[in-house]
Protein backbone atom coordinates (compact mmCIF):
# COMPACT_ATOMS: atom_id res chain seq x y z
CA UNK A 1 0.00 0.00 0.00
CA UNK A 2 2.63 2.37 0.86
CA UNK A 3 4.32 1.83 -2.53
CA UNK A 4 1.07 3.04 -3.93
CA UNK A 5 0.73 6.59 -2.29
CA UNK A 6 4.30 6.89 -2.81
CA UNK A 7 3.68 6.91 -6.63
CA UNK A 8 0.76 9.05 -6.05
CA UNK A 9 0.69 12.41 -7.79
CA UNK A 10 -0.52 14.32 -4.89
CA UNK A 11 1.12 17.60 -5.73
CA UNK A 12 4.07 17.55 -3.05
CA UNK A 13 5.45 15.86 -0.35
CA UNK A 14 3.86 18.38 2.19
CA UNK A 15 0.07 17.46 1.20
CA UNK A 16 0.37 13.86 1.04
CA UNK A 17 2.01 14.13 4.67
CA UNK A 18 -1.50 16.24 5.81
CA UNK A 19 -3.67 13.73 4.42
CA UNK A 20 -1.64 10.77 6.17
CA UNK A 21 -2.44 12.66 8.67
CA UNK A 22 -5.89 13.20 8.85
CA UNK A 23 -7.24 9.90 8.08
CA UNK A 24 -4.45 8.46 11.00
CA UNK A 25 -1.60 6.65 9.13
CA UNK A 26 -0.65 5.32 5.66
CA UNK A 27 -3.09 2.26 5.68
CA UNK A 28 -6.24 4.19 7.28
CA UNK A 29 -5.61 6.86 4.31
CA UNK A 30 -5.21 4.12 1.36
CA UNK A 31 -8.48 1.96 3.05
CA UNK A 32 -10.46 5.23 3.13
CA UNK A 33 -13.34 5.75 0.57
CA UNK A 34 -13.51 8.04 -2.30
CA UNK A 35 -16.00 10.62 -1.06
CA UNK A 36 -13.88 11.03 1.92
CA UNK A 37 -10.93 11.03 -0.05
CA UNK A 38 -12.31 13.96 -2.48
CA UNK A 39 -13.70 15.52 0.62
CA UNK A 40 -10.33 15.72 1.71
CA UNK A 41 -9.12 17.24 -1.63
CA UNK A 42 -8.17 14.54 -3.65
CA UNK A 43 -8.47 14.81 -7.16
CA UNK A 44 -9.35 11.64 -9.51
CA UNK A 45 -5.88 11.43 -10.83
CA UNK A 46 -4.30 10.71 -6.96
CA UNK A 47 -7.18 8.91 -6.11
CA UNK A 48 -6.94 6.10 -9.55
CA UNK A 49 -3.52 6.15 -8.26
CA UNK A 50 -3.83 4.29 -4.98
CA UNK A 51 -6.59 2.63 -5.62
CA UNK A 52 -5.71 1.06 -8.70
CA UNK A 53 -1.81 0.07 -8.68
CA UNK A 54 0.40 -0.19 -11.71
CA UNK A 55 0.70 -4.07 -11.19
CA UNK A 56 3.97 -3.95 -12.92
CA UNK A 57 5.79 -1.17 -11.32
CA UNK A 58 4.21 -2.25 -7.95
CA UNK A 59 6.23 -5.78 -9.09
CA UNK A 60 9.03 -3.77 -9.31
CA UNK A 61 8.80 -2.25 -6.17
CA UNK A 62 8.06 -5.01 -3.90
CA UNK A 63 10.99 -6.97 -5.91
CA UNK A 64 13.50 -4.33 -4.99
CA UNK A 65 12.25 -3.82 -1.81
CA UNK A 66 12.92 -7.43 -1.14
CA UNK A 67 16.84 -6.89 -1.62
CA UNK A 68 18.87 -6.59 1.69
CA UNK A 69 19.22 -2.50 2.93
CA UNK A 70 16.47 -1.76 0.60
CA UNK A 71 13.67 0.50 2.47
CA UNK A 72 10.70 2.12 2.03
CA UNK A 73 10.26 4.78 5.25
CA UNK A 74 6.95 6.25 5.11
CA UNK A 75 6.26 9.62 7.04
CA UNK A 76 4.50 7.79 10.29
CA UNK A 77 7.15 5.16 10.30
CA UNK A 78 9.00 5.43 14.05
CA UNK A 79 12.29 5.47 11.59
CA UNK A 80 11.78 8.78 10.23
CA UNK A 81 14.59 11.42 10.80
CA UNK A 82 13.50 14.10 13.52
CA UNK A 83 15.04 16.75 11.90
CA UNK A 84 13.06 16.28 8.76
CA UNK A 85 9.86 15.28 10.32
CA UNK A 86 10.14 19.05 11.54
CA UNK A 87 10.44 20.39 8.09
CA UNK A 88 6.89 22.34 6.97
CA UNK A 89 6.96 20.26 3.47
CA UNK A 90 8.75 16.71 4.64
CA UNK A 91 8.75 14.24 2.04
CA UNK A 92 5.93 11.79 2.61
CA UNK A 93 7.92 8.96 1.88
CA UNK A 94 11.81 7.65 1.28
CA UNK A 95 13.35 5.15 -0.40
CA UNK A 96 16.74 4.13 1.55
CA UNK A 97 19.21 1.80 0.14
CA UNK A 98 21.71 1.31 3.73
CA UNK A 99 20.93 1.84 6.64
CA UNK A 100 18.55 3.65 7.78
CA UNK A 101 19.56 4.14 11.18
CA UNK A 102 22.50 6.35 10.18
CA UNK A 103 19.84 9.23 8.97
CA UNK A 104 19.81 9.92 12.81
CA UNK A 105 23.27 9.92 13.49
CA UNK A 106 24.45 13.62 13.69
CA UNK A 107 24.90 15.34 9.75
CA UNK A 108 26.38 18.04 8.06
CA UNK A 109 25.70 18.52 4.86
CA UNK A 110 29.06 19.59 2.66
CA UNK A 111 28.04 21.09 -0.75
CA UNK A 112 29.57 23.14 -3.60
CA UNK A 113 30.35 23.14 -6.88
CA UNK A 114 30.23 20.72 -9.85
CA UNK A 115 33.77 22.52 -11.16
CA UNK A 116 35.80 23.46 -8.44
CA UNK A 117 39.17 24.33 -8.61
CA UNK A 118 41.60 21.78 -7.38
CA UNK A 119 41.65 24.08 -4.02
CA UNK A 120 38.28 23.70 -3.51
CA UNK A 121 38.53 19.56 -4.14
CA UNK A 122 40.94 19.91 -1.21
CA UNK A 123 38.92 21.60 1.01
CA UNK A 124 36.05 19.73 0.52
CA UNK A 125 38.16 16.23 1.26
CA UNK A 126 40.17 17.99 4.11
CA UNK A 127 37.26 19.25 6.07
CA UNK A 128 35.02 15.75 5.67
CA UNK A 129 37.64 14.14 6.87
CA UNK A 130 38.20 16.51 9.84
CA UNK A 131 34.36 16.64 10.43
CA UNK A 132 33.87 12.47 10.23
CA UNK A 133 36.95 11.96 12.36
CA UNK A 134 35.12 14.03 14.88
CA UNK A 135 31.93 12.36 14.56
CA UNK A 136 29.80 13.66 11.67
CA UNK A 137 28.30 11.79 8.85
CA UNK A 138 28.68 13.79 5.82
CA UNK A 139 25.78 14.28 3.36
CA UNK A 140 26.00 15.45 0.18
CA UNK A 141 23.93 14.95 -3.50
CA UNK A 142 26.28 12.84 -5.36
CA UNK A 143 26.35 15.13 -7.78
CA UNK A 144 30.51 15.45 -9.31
CA UNK A 145 32.95 18.33 -7.47
CA UNK A 146 32.33 18.67 -3.70
CA UNK A 147 29.54 16.81 -3.56
CA UNK A 148 31.50 13.52 -4.75
CA UNK A 149 34.69 14.70 -3.41
CA UNK A 150 32.86 14.88 0.53
CA UNK A 151 31.46 11.39 0.08
CA UNK A 152 34.66 9.52 -0.84
CA UNK A 153 35.89 11.52 1.74
CA UNK A 154 33.79 10.40 4.91
CA UNK A 155 34.18 6.79 3.67
CA UNK A 156 38.29 6.94 3.33
CA UNK A 157 37.84 8.34 6.74
CA UNK A 158 36.54 5.69 7.56
CA UNK A 159 32.91 7.01 8.43
CA UNK A 160 29.46 6.97 7.36
CA UNK A 161 28.23 9.35 4.47
CA UNK A 162 24.44 9.75 3.35
CA UNK A 163 23.71 10.86 -0.50
CA UNK A 164 20.10 12.33 -1.18
CA UNK A 165 18.68 12.05 -4.81
CA UNK A 166 17.45 13.50 -7.18
CA UNK A 167 16.03 10.06 -9.05
CA UNK A 168 15.17 7.13 -7.60
CA UNK A 169 17.00 4.73 -5.53
CA UNK A 170 17.77 2.41 -7.82
CA UNK A 171 19.12 5.24 -10.29
CA UNK A 172 22.75 6.26 -10.67
CA UNK A 173 23.08 9.64 -11.55
CA UNK A 174 25.71 11.09 -13.18
CA UNK A 175 26.42 7.34 -14.44
CA UNK A 176 30.01 7.76 -13.29
CA UNK A 177 29.57 7.93 -9.99
CA UNK A 178 28.02 3.90 -10.09
CA UNK A 179 31.25 2.89 -7.83
CA UNK A 180 30.63 5.88 -5.11
CA UNK A 181 26.90 5.10 -4.95
CA UNK A 182 27.55 1.26 -4.37
CA UNK A 183 30.60 2.50 -2.15
CA UNK A 184 27.76 4.58 -0.15
CA UNK A 185 24.93 1.67 0.20
CA UNK A 186 27.50 -0.49 2.40
CA UNK A 187 28.78 2.01 4.73
CA UNK A 188 25.82 4.83 4.68
CA UNK A 189 22.74 5.12 3.14
CA UNK A 190 21.65 6.79 -0.55
CA UNK A 191 17.90 8.28 0.03
CA UNK A 192 15.54 9.25 -2.31
CA UNK A 193 11.77 10.78 -2.07
CA UNK A 194 10.93 9.82 -6.06
CA UNK A 195 9.73 6.38 -7.05
CA UNK A 196 11.81 3.68 -8.05
CA UNK A 197 13.19 4.35 -11.86
CA UNK A 198 12.49 7.87 -11.52
CA UNK A 199 15.05 9.62 -14.14
CA UNK A 200 17.47 12.34 -13.31
CA UNK A 201 15.28 16.26 -14.41
CA UNK A 202 16.33 19.49 -13.35
CA UNK A 203 13.05 20.02 -11.21
CA UNK A 204 13.95 17.14 -9.16
CA UNK A 205 16.75 19.16 -7.90
CA UNK A 206 15.64 21.67 -5.57
CA UNK A 207 13.30 19.37 -4.50
CA UNK A 208 16.29 17.20 -3.24
CA UNK A 209 18.32 19.64 -1.90
CA UNK A 210 15.76 20.82 0.99
CA UNK A 211 16.45 17.05 1.72
CA UNK A 212 19.90 17.26 1.99
CA UNK A 213 19.33 20.88 4.37
CA UNK A 214 17.20 19.32 6.69
CA UNK A 215 18.47 15.94 7.20
CA UNK A 216 21.21 18.22 8.51
CA UNK A 217 21.89 20.64 11.29
CA UNK A 218 23.90 22.69 9.31
CA UNK A 219 25.45 23.19 5.72
CA UNK A 220 29.23 23.59 4.41
CA UNK A 221 29.39 25.21 1.34
CA UNK A 222 32.88 24.89 -0.39
CA UNK A 223 32.84 26.92 -3.64
CA UNK A 224 29.90 28.20 -5.26
CA UNK A 225 29.20 30.26 -8.01
CA UNK A 226 26.70 33.45 -7.77
CA UNK A 227 24.22 31.37 -10.08
CA UNK A 228 24.90 28.12 -8.18
CA UNK A 229 22.52 25.62 -7.06
CA UNK A 230 23.99 25.31 -3.81
CA UNK A 231 22.91 28.76 -2.88
CA UNK A 232 19.76 27.47 -3.36
CA UNK A 233 20.18 24.49 -0.67
CA UNK A 234 21.96 26.96 1.28
CA UNK A 235 19.03 29.17 1.52
CA UNK A 236 16.87 26.34 2.19
CA UNK A 237 18.91 25.25 5.30
CA UNK A 238 18.67 29.30 6.48
CA UNK A 239 14.35 28.68 5.67
CA UNK A 240 14.99 25.29 7.81
CA UNK A 241 16.57 27.17 10.90
CA UNK A 242 19.93 25.38 10.12
CA UNK A 243 23.54 26.72 10.56
CA UNK A 244 25.14 27.96 7.21
CA UNK A 245 28.87 27.87 7.14
CA UNK A 246 30.77 29.11 4.28
CA UNK A 247 34.57 29.28 2.93
CA UNK A 248 36.47 32.11 1.84
CA UNK A 249 38.18 32.20 -1.01
CA UNK A 250 40.70 34.47 -3.51
CA UNK A 251 38.64 37.81 -5.21
CA UNK A 252 39.95 36.13 -8.48
CA UNK A 253 38.09 32.96 -8.13
CA UNK A 254 34.84 32.93 -9.63
CA UNK A 255 34.27 29.67 -7.70
CA UNK A 256 34.62 31.41 -4.49
CA UNK A 257 31.76 34.54 -4.86
CA UNK A 258 28.94 32.08 -3.98
CA UNK A 259 30.81 31.70 -0.69
CA UNK A 260 31.54 35.25 -0.24
CA UNK A 261 27.93 36.28 -1.20
CA UNK A 262 26.69 34.05 1.68
CA UNK A 263 28.70 35.35 4.51
CA UNK A 264 27.87 38.60 3.31
CA UNK A 265 24.43 37.83 3.91
CA UNK A 266 25.06 36.32 7.50
CA UNK A 267 26.73 32.87 7.07
CA UNK A 268 29.23 31.96 9.17
CA UNK A 269 32.70 32.32 8.08
CA UNK A 270 34.75 29.27 8.83
CA UNK A 271 38.53 28.54 8.54
CA UNK A 272 38.66 25.10 10.42
CA UNK A 273 36.51 22.48 11.74
CA UNK A 274 36.50 23.69 15.29
CA UNK A 275 34.41 26.39 14.26
CA UNK A 276 31.65 24.63 12.90
CA UNK A 277 31.66 22.12 15.96
CA UNK A 278 31.29 25.23 18.26
CA UNK A 279 28.04 26.52 16.12
CA UNK A 280 26.66 23.11 16.22
CA UNK A 281 26.76 21.63 19.57
CA UNK A 282 23.24 23.50 20.62
CA UNK A 283 21.31 21.84 17.80
CA UNK A 284 23.67 18.35 18.29
CA UNK A 285 22.13 18.29 21.78
CA UNK A 286 18.85 18.89 20.84
CA UNK A 287 18.71 15.78 18.45
CA UNK A 288 20.54 13.77 21.19
CA UNK A 289 17.18 14.48 23.08
CA UNK A 290 14.88 13.72 20.35
CA UNK A 291 16.45 10.37 20.15
CA UNK A 292 16.46 9.70 23.50
CA UNK A 293 12.52 10.49 23.33
CA UNK A 294 12.14 8.23 20.65
CA UNK A 295 13.81 5.39 22.41
CA UNK A 296 11.68 6.05 25.99
CA UNK A 297 9.73 2.52 25.81
CA UNK A 298 12.81 0.12 25.55
CA UNK A 299 16.17 2.31 26.41
CA UNK A 300 17.54 3.74 28.25
CA UNK A 301 16.11 2.59 31.38
CA UNK A 302 15.40 4.90 34.19
CA UNK A 303 13.82 7.43 32.18
CA UNK A 304 10.36 7.24 33.49
CA UNK A 305 8.71 8.26 36.37
CA UNK A 306 5.41 9.25 37.73
CA UNK A 307 6.05 12.90 36.95
CA UNK A 308 6.93 12.18 33.46
CA UNK A 309 10.77 12.23 31.98
CA UNK A 310 12.30 14.50 34.39
CA UNK A 311 15.77 13.43 32.95
CA UNK A 312 14.69 13.87 29.61
CA UNK A 313 13.35 17.47 30.04
CA UNK A 314 16.64 17.99 31.98
CA UNK A 315 18.51 16.82 29.38
CA UNK A 316 16.28 18.82 26.93
CA UNK A 317 17.04 22.39 29.03
CA UNK A 318 20.89 21.08 28.74
CA UNK A 319 20.37 21.20 25.40
CA UNK A 320 19.21 24.70 25.11
CA UNK A 321 21.74 25.96 27.61
CA UNK A 322 24.77 24.23 26.61
CA UNK A 323 23.83 21.14 27.75
CA UNK A 324 24.48 21.99 31.28
CA UNK A 325 21.87 19.72 32.75
CA UNK A 326 22.61 16.41 30.84
CA UNK A 327 21.63 13.72 33.27
CA UNK A 328 24.97 10.90 33.12
CA UNK A 329 25.92 11.58 36.82
CA UNK A 330 23.52 9.44 38.06
CA UNK A 331 21.55 7.41 35.07
CA UNK A 332 22.56 3.86 35.59
CA UNK A 333 22.64 3.52 31.67
CA UNK A 334 25.40 6.36 31.25
CA UNK A 335 27.39 4.73 33.93
CA UNK A 336 26.73 1.10 32.33
CA UNK A 337 27.26 3.08 28.85
CA UNK A 338 30.91 4.26 30.14
CA UNK A 339 31.97 0.93 31.85
CA UNK A 340 31.90 -0.45 28.86
CA UNK A 341 34.24 2.17 27.08
CA UNK A 342 38.11 2.19 27.88
CA UNK A 343 40.80 4.77 26.83
CA UNK A 344 41.52 2.35 23.56
CA UNK A 345 39.00 2.51 20.38
CA UNK A 346 35.96 0.25 20.44
CA UNK A 347 33.94 -0.60 17.21
CA UNK A 348 30.09 0.95 18.63
CA UNK A 349 28.71 -2.47 17.77
CA UNK A 350 30.91 -4.09 20.52
CA UNK A 351 30.17 -1.36 22.63
CA UNK A 352 26.30 -1.94 22.22
CA UNK A 353 26.43 -5.97 22.74
CA UNK A 354 28.41 -5.81 25.95
CA UNK A 355 26.25 -2.75 27.75
CA UNK A 356 22.66 -4.11 26.59
CA UNK A 357 21.06 -1.13 25.21
CA UNK A 358 19.68 -0.17 21.91
CA UNK A 359 21.52 0.64 19.01
CA UNK A 360 19.88 3.75 19.31
CA UNK A 361 19.69 4.36 23.05
CA UNK A 362 23.73 4.34 22.65
CA UNK A 363 23.63 6.96 19.69
CA UNK A 364 21.95 9.30 21.55
CA UNK A 365 24.06 8.59 24.57
CA UNK A 366 27.38 8.53 23.11
CA UNK A 367 26.61 11.76 21.23
CA UNK A 368 25.33 13.58 24.47
CA UNK A 369 29.03 12.58 26.05
CA UNK A 370 31.05 13.65 23.24
CA UNK A 371 29.40 16.75 23.15
CA UNK A 372 30.64 17.07 26.62
CA UNK A 373 33.91 16.39 25.76
CA UNK A 374 34.20 13.20 27.90
CA UNK A 375 34.22 10.26 24.60
CA UNK A 376 36.19 10.75 21.31
CA UNK A 377 35.24 9.26 18.13
CA UNK A 378 37.58 7.38 15.97
CA UNK A 379 37.40 6.22 12.04
CA UNK A 380 35.37 3.17 11.65
CA UNK A 381 32.87 4.07 13.96
CA UNK A 382 34.62 3.36 17.23
CA UNK A 383 34.61 5.41 20.43
CA UNK A 384 37.09 5.54 23.93
CA UNK A 385 36.66 7.45 26.69
CA UNK A 386 39.00 10.95 26.72
CA UNK A 387 41.95 10.81 28.91
CA UNK A 388 41.36 12.97 32.38
CA UNK A 389 37.71 12.53 31.57
CA UNK A 390 34.91 10.63 33.80
CA UNK A 391 31.35 10.48 35.23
Amino acid sequence: MANGVARSPTGGGARLVKLIERFGGVNAFVAASAPDLRRAGLKDDSLEAIRHFDESLLRQDLEWLKAPGHTLMTWNDERYPSLLRNLSSPPAALFVDGDVDVLWQPQLAVIGSRNPTSGGRDNARDFASELTRQGLTITSGMADGIDSEAHMAALDAGGSTVAVLGTGADVVYPASGRSLARRISERGALVSEFPLGTPARRTHFPSRNRIISGLSMGVLVIEAGLRSGTLITARLAGEQGREIFALPGSIHNPMAKGCHRLIRDGARLVENVSEILQELAALAGRMAVDLQQRNVDDAPQGLESDAGHPKLEDSARGAADGLEQAPWESDPDYLALWDCLGYDPRPVDAVIEKCGLTARAVSAMLLMLELRGMVEAHPGGAYSRKKNRGI
